[in-house]
């Protein structure tokens, strides 16, 4: 995002949008969970009516993607499909049965004084979104939002812009026939960097703002924003392999973590065996890999180990760092759990991390010694989702330590405030 001036129509129109956001925010505070809950399921059903509009909009997307020469990890990202809207609308559903956080008492005790103190959980008020080419991510965001009580400014990128046009109005229009304000979700796609440089900068009418996509945009965002920004998962997951993996869930594992969906932060970008395994378990594996078309960027030792017919291309030191989001992965051959864990600690952007281990005891050590957002033992990293932890959906995976760690469901999306109830008491 670069510093050229921002005009003063972009300015004041996104500006505008914040503070009727801001509006609808306060009703949605005080808004029963029925209200909310009613309002998602029309907007899930609304999605479904709507599913031929949204697919012809996203069609647009998709092939000014592919004139671009958009990768197949972000083509797969932006590609809408019934099934998948269909998923996105089961999402909000699996929302609306959940309980509504907002007024939970996390805490509460009486003062030695007599005076009754509680601390509840209240909304953020509006939160802002600023993302690439997942239009999935309009939905999950709009969805998390009103079940929290938070009206959403969102900015989706230019890459999905048809499809989040279409998107928002129907869940606008879902809102508004619930008795909900539109604009408590509103997109300003159309005003394009300069917008989200607004709206980055918007402290005082946004109250959090949520990066996600790659490393450029979510670094742009928390280097340059006002407004206080939570960072999201770039992804350079790891599995390893330790001297008593198990070869068929070795297989099943690594196969699942690296190809089961490419272009998503959750999938794994580097494998570590352990040497004591490697001979029995790296052939099988690396050959499923080949058998669904991963590129192996292996070192020395994984490549002798390559059956025949199964090519590899030898890994650089660029490779380890590589968030690929693609069908290629890095393969090293480690010594030991140490070795394992101080690569991990070394490359490894905090996001997730796998073994697969009979050893409760290097599971112990693995989970312990690793500083990342979720760990995985004897599973997939795939796994690290809003929807597969139950939270219904994610408005993002944060990797760092402050109020949210790991994927940011409801929860995530309130702060708290502090309620002392008194019979005319004075402080002495």
């Amino acid at each position: 995002m670069t510093d050229t001036a921002i005009s003063a129509d972009v300015e004041r129109s996104v500006l505008e949008a914040c503070q009727r956001a801001k509006v609808a925010s306060r009703a949605l505070a005080t808004a029963t969970r029925t209200v909310k809950d009613a309002a998602l399921a029309a907007m899930a059903d609304a999605l479904v009516a709507q599913a031929p509009r949204i697919i012809e909009a996203n069609e647009q997307d998709l092939t000014r993607g592919r004139a671009n020469d958009m990768s197949p990890g972000l083509l797969d990202r932006l590609a809408l499909t019934e099934e998948r809207i269909g998923a996105i609308a089961d999402a909000l559903r699996y929302l609306a049965a959940l309980p509504d956080p907002v007024g939970e008492v996390k805490r509460g005790s009486t003062l030695p004084n007599g005076m009754r103190l509680i601390q509840k959980a209240v909304p953020m008020g509006v939160v802002g979104m600023i993302y690439e080419a997942r239009p999935n991510v309009t939905v999950d965001a709009a969805g998390l939002a009103l079940k929290s009580g938070n009206a959403a400014v969102l900015r989706g990128g230019s890459a999905a812009a048809s499809s989040n046009e279409v998107i928002v109005a129907v869940l606008q229009d879902a809102l508004e026939a619930t008795g909900l304000p539109r604009d408590a979700v509103q997109s300003i796609d159309a005003f394009g960097r300069e917008g989200a440089r607004v709206l980055m900068n918007a402290r005082g009418l946004v109250d959090v703002l949520v990066p996600r996509g790659g490393r450029d945009l979510i670094q742009a965002v928390v280097r340059d924003s006002t407004v206080p920004a939570i960072e999201t998962g770039e992804g350079n997951c790891h599995v390893y392999l330790d001297a008593s993996a198990p070869l068929e869930r070795s297989v099943e594992i690594v196969l699942n973590s690296k190809a089961q969906r490419v272009g998503v932060c959750n999938a794994a970008e580097t494998l570590l065996v352990h040497r004591d395994a490697a001979p029995t378990v790296l052939p099988a594996v690396l050959a499923a890999l080949h058998e669904a078309n991963v590129v192996l960027h292996a070192d020395a030792a994984a490549s002798a180990l390559a059956p025949q017919g199964v090519p590899t291309v030898g890994a650089t030191d660029e490779d380890w760092a590589t968030e690929y989001l693609s069908l290629d992965i890095a393969v090293k051959v480690v010594d030991d759990l140490d070795e394992a864990i101080a690569h991990i600690q070394r490359y490894s952007t905090g996001h997730t991390e796998a073994i697969v281990t009979e050893d409760i005891g290097a599971a112990e050590q693995f989970s312990s010694r690793l500083d990342t957002a979720a760990v995985m033992v004897n599973a997939s990293t795939r796994f690290t989702d809003g929807a597969q932890f139950g939270l219904g959906a994610e408005i993002g995976i944060s990797t760092q330590k402050l109020h949210a760690r790991g994927p940011m469901g409801l929860a995530e999306l309130t702060t708290t405030k502090w309620i002392a109830y008194g019979d005319g008491h004075v402080r002495p």
